[in-house]
């Protein structure tokens, strides 16, 4: 859903007399947001969001924190070390009962992932199936990348190995390089595709691609196989032409990227920061976004399973009538 700038201003008009302002009385002295790896948009939300929550009151002090990714992000929540985490829905509801969503609460759904499969454009790569034999990067470990990536490869019939393992018909060599990193090798040559997960666009990718010409393959034959792996969590999405200059539009697998908190996070605290998400909607968006927001107030409730903090439920309920 495209973010109107007039939409959740006007809806915020709504909010229940116990959100409509934030004293400092009761905030916490400190709060946390994890982000993830610098040139991404977890990075750019997480910073918008701690100096929002900063500037309007929520916390004394405000911080973002770089981190691998959604697995990095989870894992600082859980430890206690972040107050926030943004995260894949895919990666947050993973591991065993505990792991997979009974200590996490979630704030909201605020955008939409985009799986991105980058390659040079003089490559002769076209399609997902001709990875097999080539080089990738799938994400450092602790990114929600270096989750999804082995999903789609085992749901388009392709394995993967390690580098230096006996090659087979079928496998793809991957290496876990993160954005940066794996950018500059898709640069000089080292691999043939990168895989990533973010926001369109992805301001990393839009600065490589000024060096070498890019292109991105068309993702989206592998869904009905991961929707039937995994549930729904995944969605066939579109990156708009020229959302990177001069990439044509390709069709890819989404992801919601929610905000997420542990359940015992104080209720004023998350009552303001969901007052935060619909009233300062608009100073929650990276300039380079092409408006792939979810920051409305029907959608933000649509948090693929991992249940709302009861406070945020609360203020949603009040919100909505």
């Amino acid at each position: 859903m495209v973010l109107r700038g007039g939409l959740a201003a006007g809806l915020a008009l709504g909010l229940p007399a116990a959100l409509a302002g934030c004293t400092g009385a009761g905030r916490p002295d400190l709060v946390t947001v994890a982000g993830g790896e610098p040139g991404g948009f977890y990075l750019e939300f997480a910073a918008l969001l701690a100096a929002a929550l900063e500037r309007h009151g929520v916390a004394g002090k405000a911080t973002a924190v770089p981190t691998g990714g959604s697995l990095d992000n989870l894992a600082e929540l859980r430890a206690g070390r972040a107050t926030f985490a943004v995260a894949l829905a895919d990666a947050s509801g993973t591991g065993t009962p505990v792991e997979a969503g009974t200590d996490l609460a979630a704030l909201g759904r605020v955008y939409e992932n985009y799986v991105h499969c980058v390659v040079r454009r003089d490559s002769d790569i076209s399609a997902l199936g001709q990875l097999a034999g080539r080089r990738i990067a799938v994400g450092q470990p602790g990114s929600g990348t270096s989750l999804t990536t082995p999903r789609i490869l085992a749901a388009a019939g392709l394995s993967a190995s390690p580098e230096g393992a006996a090659s087979k018909a079928g496998t793809v060599v991957v290496l876990n390089l993160g954005l940066n990193e794996g950018l500059a090798a898709l640069r000089a040559g080292s691999v043939d595709a990168l895989f990533w997960s973010g926001g369109v666009p992805t301001a990393a990718i839009a600065v490589a691609g000024q060096d070498v010409a890019l292109g991105l393959l068309d993702l989206s034959a592998v869904l009905p196989e991961l929707r039937r792996q995994h549930g729904a969590v995944y969605d066939r999405v579109l990156i708009p032409a020229d959302s990177y200059p001069g990439v044509p539009a390709a069709w890819t697998v989404g992801a919601a990227n929610l905000l997420l908190c542990r359940p015992d996070l104080d209720a004023a605290t998350v009552q303001r920061t969901v007052k935060l998400l619909v009233d300062n909607a608009s100073e929650l968006i990276p300039e380079s976004s092409l408006g792939v927001q979810f920051l409305s107030p029907e959608s933000l409730i649509n948090t693929a399973g991992i249940t709302l903090h009861p406070a945020a439920a609360a203020a949603y309920r009040e919100l909505h009538g």
